[in-house]
């Protein structure tokens, strides 16, 4: 009898150990919405999605024991998307821009950029700066601070695309007289591809941000402390370094 004991108390020591294992196994989910047209923070390498803010969404999910399920999905769908609860955060290299705000919370900033032109190298229609677009064809990509930002200026006859490169596919093809996008993704565009050059003004400075649910302040706290850590240790300035030189 005692020997049938000790066997039964053995048995569930090993089942209690087991659990526990597989739980520690287990991380709980970051469900994580982006749009992986902006390289190079976020882009396609086959079927995977890649780029900055993927490595920093993942180095943050690493400090807060979480582990990163990635939703590649439209621009203008991200918010919405965020608030039915089909995805935790946001990161896309979007601005934390007051309109937005008024929907979601955002992180501490991590990144600043600007607004800039793309011009067909040697047809450049005049333009210098934001001022020249007046009376022009200009691309911008739906959703995006670019659209924002030129839908309000007048006489200016805007064309949406859902992704970047359609709208650097239609400067090309000569169907718009100008791209504006933002300046990271901008110069990688033009690094990448011959013929196109950037007009020299530039727009004002503008805050990336990772957008969470007004109601999780809790994630928001968390998500903070863990940028606070990655930028302390060292992490951050790596992926910088990684993605940007």
């Amino acid at each position: 009898m005692k020997k049938i004991m000790k066997l039964f108390a053995v048995l569930i020591l090993m089942l209690s150990f087991g659990f526990s294992a597989n739980g520690a196994e287990k991380k709980e989910k970051l469900y994580v919405g982006t749009n992986a047209e902006f390289p190079p923070f976020e882009y396609l390498e086959g079927s995977e999605v890649v780029g900055f803010d993927i490595d920093f969404i993942n180095a943050i999910a690493a400090e807060m024991g979480r582990e990163v399920v990635v939703k590649d999905m439209s621009f203008d769908g991200l918010l919405p998307a965020l608030q039915t609860n089909k995805v935790d955060v946001v990161i896309a290299g979007m601005t934390a821009t007051e309109e937005r705000k008024k929907a979601v919370n955002f992180s501490q900033p991590y990144y600043s950029a600007n607004q800039v032109i793309i011009l067909k190298e040697g047809d450049t229609k005049g333009i210098k700066d934001f001022a020249d677009l007046k009376g022009k064809k200009v691309a911008v990509m739906l959703g995006f601070t670019g659209d924002v930002v030129v839908s309000e200026m007048p006489e200016v006859q805007v064309e949406r695309f859902n992704a970047a490169y359609a709208g650097i596919m239609a400067l090309q093809n000569g169907k718009v007289d100008a791209v504006v996008l933002d300046s990271e993704t901008a110069n990688n565009y033009v690094a990448k591809n011959s013929g196109l050059v950037l007009a020299e003004g530039k727009g004002e400075a503008e805050d990336y941000a990772i957008a969470v649910k007004k109601k999780d302040a809790e994630l928001l706290k968390e998500i903070n402390t863990a940028i606070d850590k990655i930028k302390a240790d060292g992490t951050f300035g790596k992926l910088i370094e990684k993605h940007f030189n």
